[in-house]
């Protein structure tokens, strides 16, 4: 089932979908409704080829108000790890958004250096998994930053500076950071 949501937060209309079966299969988010649809097919498609039955017919389900209540954190991230379905994600990538999950909290970042050698892998693989994500927000690959910047973000930068700021991270969405 697919459920859809907008919510207004720090003045921004920002958009939620959540697929779901038993479990949560994957989120997405858009700041803008157009770009809101690409990131749906973009998740729809990512999931399908990963083998995972998803069913898009819309649903409501309280999932979309549970990712806002992450969001805005009235609901740590931890806290819905249990509801993920990790249906179609690989052990390591399941490994990796595990650690990233319990282990940076909400205010902090963590590099993608930092964060490779906490998981004894690579920063390369670490910035794959991220780019992988089907959890986005849940699962805050939006707190992995590089040692000297931002980072990147999939699909688009304004949305990692958006939830950084909401977070109060912001000293990494500065100008000095994102160049």
């Amino acid at each position: 089932m697919l459920s859809v949501e907008s919510f207004e937060i720090a003045g921004r209309i920002i958009w939620i979908a959540v697929l779901w079966e038993e479990k949560i299969q994957g989120i997405t988010f858009a700041l803008d409704e157009v770009q809101f649809e690409k990131n749906t097919e973009r998740l729809t498609g990512f999931l399908k080829g990963r083998r995972v039955n998803v069913d898009p017919t819309p649903e409501t389900s309280p999932y979309p108000s549970l990712v806002r209540d992450v969001i805005l954190g009235k609901t740590d991230n931890a806290e819905i790890l249990p509801g993920l379905s990790f249906e179609g994600v690989t052990p390591f990538e399941r490994r990796v958004y595990e650690w990233l999950t319990k282990n940076v909290k909400r205010g902090s970042v963590i590099t993608y250096g930092s964060l490779a050698k906490a998981l004894g892998t690579s920063p390369r693989a670490v910035g794959g998994a991220m780019r992988r994500n089907p959890y986005p927000i849940v699962v805050p690959c939006h707190r992995v930053v590089s040692r000297d910047g931002i980072g990147y973000y999939t699909p688009r930068l304004d949305e990692k500076v958006f939830l950084l700021e909401i977070e109060g991270v912001k000293e990494w969405t500065s100008s000095r950071h994102i160049l």
